[in-house]
């Protein structure tokens, strides 16, 4: 039992520098993912407005989920607008083209990850405490199977430096991954707000602009 808690404590530090590692990469993977789908949408949406009469094109710099916003007010002006008949049938023919590649409106598995990514973030403060804890253990069983009490508080002390290493990397890893969610979550927060939106344009338009539009020989 002592040499488990020996070589759990010696590797405590290196497990929590190595899951903070892939943890950062978590964090790039969601923000590579994040970048995949809004272009896809804003991809989408502008082949959906293409050829209307007022189509909203921001510039080169201006960041997609914008370039999504300006393209739904395009829709929903196009269905609040009575008089550009032309404009509303070309909707609601592309819709059943839009209909087939709303994949990329599928958000559940992306918001899991980003959802655990977030959460775990608090878990490392307590593994370096656990490692901590497991060190000061270790000792405490080394110096019983010595059988040598007086020995204990200077095995505790020569452990101690590398026990509190755990903590100190717990804590480290803890303020780096919350400054990186910090950076990225306002990004991922508008996408689920993109995709919500589309969501609820397209229901939109196929709920006003199917009862509205006459059909193709009436």
């Amino acid at each position: 039992m002592g040499e488990l808690l020996q070589q759990l404590s010696s590797l405590s530090t290196l497990i929590i520098v190595v899951l903070c590692v892939l943890h950062i990469m978590t964090f790039f993977v969601l923000w590579v993912w994040s970048g995949r789908d809004l272009r896809n949408i804003a991809s989408a949406l502008f082949d959906f407005t293409r050829g209307l009469k007022h189509q909203s094109v921001l510039d080169t710099t201006a960041h997609l989920s914008d370039q999504i916003d300006a393209f739904l007010a395009d829709v929903n002006e196009t269905i609040d607008s009575q008089d550009r008949p032309t404009d509303r049938t070309a909707l609601l023919e592309r819709m059943r083209v839009l209909d087939e590649k709303r994949r990329y409106l599928n958000s559940m598995t992306f918001e899991t990850v980003y959802n655990m990514a977030r959460t775990m973030i608090e878990a490392y403060p307590l593994m370096g405490v656990l490692g901590t804890i497991l060190a000061i253990g270790a000792a405490l069983q080394t110096d019983a199977a010595a059988a040598a009490p007086t020995s204990a508080v200077g095995v505790i002390l020569g452990r101690f430096g590398d026990a509190i290493w755990s903590t100190a990397a717990g804590l480290i890893a803890a303020m780096v991954l919350m400054f990186i969610n910090s950076c990225l979550e306002t990004s991922f927060g508008r996408l689920s707000e993109n995709r919500r939106h589309v969501r609820e344009t397209v229901a939109r338009v196929k709920r006003e602009l199917s009862l509205s539009t006459p059909k193709q020989g009436e």
